[in-house]
């Protein structure tokens, strides 16, 4: 079922979260599905919708750098550095995971990747649904990701509890995603933000002159 993102359309959305139901909402950059990442079975869920390999992990959202604690252990100096230059922004983060994070997000890598929005209808819709949800796109793996409610019908049909539709997609690119358990940052894929100017802001610090980029864990349609 296709709903409008509005104040009163939000109860039904946190209920339908609460309960462990997946939803379909815009992010930042494309339509993500949403669901409480603790809630193992509705995350199992998603696999199931988007036909996820086991071994990619599952991106989440959070409404405010607070809740980086809740998923990150001992976050970086360089994962601290880009967040505090980058975030609310179209930049996910890969941390070592806290042991309290499910390995169906971590998908056995023992890291998790994070965003902090820069859209404020976004992170209240986060914030009011507890401040984190799961983000990857909201697709069949292998297919484009879907830039309106009306795609993501097509997709999946009913198979979502909650369609919330905020309009179309803010950009054409996915979010940089960047590798920042350590001092020497890992681009895994080059998004919205330039992999250019991340090393621009790294290189004002000696310790972070060195970089890799490797082939991503979690595809081209990360969200």
């Amino acid at each position: 079922m296709i709903i409008p993102q509005k104040n009163e359309s939000l109860a039904r959305i946190v209920d339908t979260v609460a309960c462990g139901g997946v939803i379909a909402f815009r992010t930042d950059t494309f339509y993500g599905l949403g669901a409480d990442p603790f809630n193992v079975a509705a995350v199992q869920r998603i696999k199931q919708l988007k036909g996820r390999e086991e071994r990619k992990p599952i991106l989440i959202v959070i409404s405010d750098r607070k809740q980086v604690s809740q998923f990150i252990y001992r976050p970086a100096a360089t994962f601290n550095l880009l967040a505090e230059r980058f975030w609310p922004g179209p930049l996910t983060l890969i941390g070592k995971a806290e042991v309290e994070v499910p390995v169906e997000i971590t998908a056995g890598t023992e890291t998790v990747g994070i965003r902090l929005p820069s859209d404020d209808k976004v992170r209240a819709l986060i914030e009011a649904c507890g401040g984190a949800l799961t983000a990857t796109s909201a697709n069949p793996s292998h297919e484009a990701p879907a830039k309106t409610a009306a795609e993501v019908r097509a997709y999946f049909g009913d198979e979502i509890d909650l369609i919330v539709d905020d309009g179309e997609a803010r950009t054409d690119q996915p979010s940089t995603v960047v590798e920042a358990r350590a001092n020497e940052p890992k681009l895994i894929r080059e998004g919205v933000i330039a992999w250019a100017e991340i090393q621009k802001a790294l290189n004002r610090d000696a310790s972070h002159r060195k970089t890799q980029i490797l082939p991503s864990p979690f595809g081209r349609g990360l969200g």
